[in-house]
């Protein structure tokens, strides 16, 4: 049972961001944990339908002045919050790593990959250039022009506070758009924080809001007719029913959902370098991340030494408080998480996997802490195989082959990402080119894109069309108008036929 640091009506409260002022209002609230002691440090509104209603008002409101925003201007804006959040890095990172677990060192790196993102949107001038065509007809030219979409919503997943939202509203609102950010209820604070510095930067009331809540404030917002695109980051079934629930309701939707990210190690790789990469990628932030590898697939002599290295990897992992300036692996989100995931190695016992690390061994004194755990001799029908865990639990799926290594990466339901680790470029050129998943890396474990690509999966990983940052936001976040021009001297009459050049 999770203890209280305060009486019920003690915790400080959280509220919403709307018009570049905090709120607080409502009659529905919500605990908000520090993982690491499994005690309550506060308490988030959740926001209902008539503060949804309030936030996008004052989107749409701010929407057609910052749309005509010189985009100049709009970029000096982007710059400014990027020295800010600079500034503010380990700030952010002690506020991801309270409401989260995550240890501080990763808090970090992932407060740095929002950065890129700004750092990316900061050149918003270049990237909004249309094309030009001169003379197309006789006296006329064609040139096209990439506009705002309106109101855009961003609803985002507890495990990567800072770094998430980085993705979405600042390319939002560097194409000229308003956003309102739906943070996990969860982790409520640091979304809060960037939209204070965010209007320190100079962003105008009403271009980026937050709203504190949970299913109530995400129907609310697929509801809202004046919601022109929703970008979301979460699990599966969330994704799917946000996709399908804002398409019917007219809206452009990037939806990313789940995955089970494959590393495939084949015999020549230098299990020593594999192994590191899989023990980082696989308990790394406690395993709560989308681009977690959660199953190894060694292929043919490469399996034994490759459990080998892991096991002795896994012994040393210190499982600690994210604070401990020595901790590898912090705890998971919620007691509740913290039981589902649990629930999972339960499962794989029953079904016949080898548990050759059991993570429910570990003691600790508080908090939601699970120790790493390793299953091998797992198989494809195995609901630990087929199933997005989300915690620090690593499968071994033993392959024969190289092609039967690959032929269970593109059998899963998922395809978010996936590795391979090898000395042979033939090999990693054929996984790279027939691999049916979204991200994909050769001897990096974790193939997150940097700012200037774009992030998403294929499959079930995936809902919509484009990917997320990256030259795929800017297409996301703004529509394509094509002018044709023509200043004759005189008007010539009426032409009834198919308008052709001449």
């Amino acid at each position: 049972m999770a203890r209280s640091a305060f009486p019920v009506a003690d915790p400080p409260r959280i509220g919403s961001w709307i018009d570049n002022e905090q709120v607080a209002d409502g009659d529905r609230w919500g605990p908000v944990f520090n993982p690491a002691v499994g005690e309550q440090v506060a308490q988030v509104g959740l926001a209902g339908e008539d503060q949804v209603r309030r936030a996008v008002g004052a989107a749409a409101r701010a929407l057609p002045a910052w749309a005509d925003t010189p985009v100049l201007k709009r970029a000096r804006v982007i710059f400014r919050l990027k020295e800010l959040v600079e500034q503010h890095v380990a700030e952010l990172a002690e506020i991801v790593t309270r409401e989260h677990g995550k240890v501080l060192s990763d808090a970090r790196g992932s407060v740095q990959r929002g950065l890129e993102v700004l750092e990316f949107a900061a050149g918003i001038p270049q990237l909004l250039k249309g094309e030009y065509s001169d003379q197309v007809g006789t006296g006329v030219d064609s040139y096209s022009l990439r506009q705002p979409l309106g109101v855009c919503a961003g609803i985002t997943p507890f495990n990567f506070p800072a770094m998430v939202p980085m993705w979405m509203f600042p390319m939002a609102v560097a194409c000229g758009n308003t956003f309102v950010l739906k943070p996990s209820e969860k982790v409520p604070s640091c979304s809060l924080r960037l939209a204070e510095l965010a209007a320190e930067a100079g962003l105008p009331p009403g271009v980026l809001n937050v709203v504190n809540g949970d299913r109530q404030a995400v129907d609310a917002l697929l509801g809202d007719p004046r919601v022109a695109g929703v970008s979301f980051v979460g699990s599966t079934p969330v994704a799917r029913h946000i996709y399908e629930t804002a398409s019917r309701n007219g809206k452009r939707v990037q939806a990313l959902g789940g995955a089970k990210n494959h590393m495939v190690v084949l015999p020549d790789a230098d299990m020593d370098q594999a192994a590191d990469a899989l023990v980082g990628a696989a308990y790394g932030s406690a395993g709560e991340r989308c681009m977690a590898v959660s199953v190894a697939v060694p292929v043919a002599e490469a399996a034994e030494p490759l459990r080998a290295a892991l096991l002795d990897r896994i012994a040393r992992i210190r499982v600690r408080a994210g604070t401990d300036p020595d901790a590898d692996m912090g705890p998971l989100i919620t007691a509740e998480h913290l039981a589902r995931v649990r629930g999972y190695i339960d499962q794989g016992v029953r079904e016949g996997a080898d548990l050759v690390v059991d993570g429910r061994s570990l003691e600790m004194p508080a908090g939601f802490f699970l120790g790493p755990s390793l299953f091998d001799h797992a198989t494809a029908g195995m609901r630990i195989y087929r199933e997005e865990i989300f915690g620090p639990v690593l499968t071994i799926v033993r392959a024969a082959s190289f092609e039967q290594a690959l032929a269970l990466v593109n059998g899963h339901e998922f395809g978010n990402g996936a590795a391979v680790f090898t000395r042979d470029g033939n090999a990693a050129r054929a996984f790279a080119r027939g691999v049916q998943a979204g991200m994909v890396g050769v001897n990096v474990p974790i193939p997150v894109p940097l700012a200037f690509h774009s992030f998403g999966g294929w499959k079930n990983s995936l809902f919509g069309d484009m990917h997320i940052y990256g030259p795929e936001g800017v297409r996301f976040y703004t529509r394509l108008k094509t002018v044709t021009a023509r200043w004759p001297e005189s008007v010539a009459g009426a032409d009834f036929s198919m308008p052709t050049m001449k």
